[in-house]
């Protein structure tokens, strides 16, 4: 067969193709394949996976701290103290510290339960219609209340009983605040009962 001669159309037309072609020496050697001997050997002895990174951490300190996973018994007294503040804040420090003097008093002592409950509502109620702000209810201390005691004794049943029947009706409705009297007053065997003005 006889060789002719490129024209120069043709030449030209090689040039672009060669110019967009990608060689084969640049191109990067395909992988070749692993021996079987080494695929088995891989299959048998699998590389341990790599373990993760792990922050930073300090011993239990995610822990819920023992004293927040209790709620400790508290004393009548305690859930007094805290009561929201209902009243002016300057007359309620005044009121604590024995400055106010009561209007009116009310001494519970040696009555029952069930006689005592009727004449402390009747007291609050009177007083209030007379538009007395400030009155003192006497309970007396009783034997000291123990939160932790195992067994249930009647301790100082008035002191516990009386600022319960307080906030509720009919009393409650008359009531701005209920605190511990001062020791002039009788301390933690009387309540200051800071009554609403009438309208």
């Amino acid at each position: 067969m006889k060789k002719r001669r490129l024209r120069p159309d043709e030449i030209e037309l090689w040039n672009q193709i060669a110019q967009s072609a990608d060689p084969l020496l640049n191109r990067p050697k395909a992988k070749e394949p692993e021996p079987a001997r080494k695929v088995a050997e891989k299959l048998a002895h699998p590389e341990p996976a790599p373990k993760p990174v792990l922050p930073a951490f300090a011993m239990g300190e995610k822990a819920v701290r023992k004293t927040e996973t209790h709620v400790f018994p508290k004393s009548t007294s305690q859930r007094i103290k805290e009561d929201p503040l209902n009243m002016d804040n300057k007359a309620f420090s005044r009121m604590k510290r024995g400055k106010l003097v009561p209007e009116a008093r009310l001494d519970l002592h040696g009555l029952t339960l069930d006689q005592a409950h009727p004449e402390l509502i009747r007291f609050v109620l009177t007083s209030q219609a007379r538009g007395m702000r400030l009155v003192l209810v006497i309970t007396g201390k009783g034997s000291r209340e123990d939160p932790y005691d195992p067994m249930p004794r009647r301790r100082g049943v008035l002191k516990t009983q009386v600022p319960q029947w307080l906030r509720m009706a009919p009393a409650s409705q008359a009531i701005l605040q209920v605190a511990e009297a001062h020791q002039r007053h009788g301390g933690a065997g009387a309540y200051y009962v800071y009554l609403k003005r009438l309208r």
